[in-house]
């Protein structure tokens, strides 16, 4: 495989990860700052299976990491490049016309 097609084939692999509504969800959630699995089972309405499930892929993807304290983990966006794409497709499809006029609001 030629360099170019290394690179494409890893950005395919990597944009596979957002191609998920789920996952995508979360990603967004995670946009405006770090949850724990219970937080986002609520902004979810999905069963803690569910969200876990879709929380591994993320964290197999490198997408997202974890900080514990006490019993209670709290999942954040993993890279710089993650963050800035989850910002694009937040600020497109995720934010309201408040949230994008003052996003304090949020």
């Amino acid at each position: 495989m030629t360099s170019f097609e290394e690179s494409a084939a890893a950005a395919a692999r990597f944009l596979k990860s957002f191609a998920h509504e789920g996952r995508l969800k979360i990603l967004c959630h995670l946009s405006t700052g770090e949850k724990s699995v219970s937080e986002l089972e609520i902004l979810l309405d999905a069963r803690q299976a569910a969200v876990s499930q879709m929380l591994a892929r993320l964290r197999e993807e490198e997408m997202v990491e974890t900080r514990r304290n006490g019993k209670t983990v709290y999942y954040s966006v993993a890279d710089q490049t993650v963050a800035q794409i989850i910002g694009v497709l937040y600020e497109r499809f995720c934010a309201t016309d408040a949230t994008r006029e003052d996003p304090s609001k949020e």
